[in-house]
């Protein structure tokens, strides 16, 4: 794939980030809620780490290691952000964020359903995955509405700000047998 997808839900516009896209970006960003629920975005945020998030997805991409897509309303406003990034071994992981105010509407649940089918059905993937914190307990809400199962708590698995979190590991199969 040589052009970055382009997808459309009902409400939704998925596509490639852009330059302009930052300073929605750092805006959204700038709440510490968004460092507290993900496991890499800093706070606080800057325009710095918005050029290095945007160039290492425009990276990704060229490398066929990951798809970081804008999420935008129909006046194509980005709202946040999804992902698949790709594990090797015909996998990859799903990662999101949206800003608050658009938060308890569907947003996310409606982009991270096309995300799936883009992954099963363009990507050949036979696994995506995703995890999250405990205290985030609306992300693994998300991960359920989609079709994933919760496989496994991986015990003090990542380390953020010096403590040590269990994650839950959600996944889904392209073929759910």
């Amino acid at each position: 794939m040589n052009e970055f997808p382009r997808i459309e839900t009902e409400r939704l516009i998925l596509s490639q980030l852009k330059v302009e896209d930052l300073p929605l970006v750092v805006e959204y960003l700038q709440s510490k809620i968004f460092s507290d629920l993900t496991s890499n975005i800093p706070s606080p945020y800057t325009e710095e780490d918005a050029q290095f998030w945007l160039n290492n997805s425009q990276q990704a991409f060229e490398n066929k290691l990951g798809y970081t897509f804008a999420i935008r309303n129909k006046d194509h406003e980005i709202m946040g952000a999804i992902g698949l990034h790709d594990r090797g071994d015909d996998k990859a992981e799903l990662g999101y964020w949206l800003g608050a105010s658009f938060w308890n509407k569907g947003y996310i649940t409606e982009a991270a359903k096309a995300i799936l089918d883009f992954g099963f059905n363009e990507l050949h993937l036979n696994k995506i995955y995703a995890t999250h914190f405990l205290h985030n307990p609306a992300s693994g809400k998300v991960l359920e509405k989609i079709g994933m199962e919760k496989e496994a708590l991986l015990k003090q698995h990542l380390k953020k700000n010096g403590e040590y979190f269990d994650i839950p590991l959600y996944s889904v199969f392209r073929n759910k047998d």
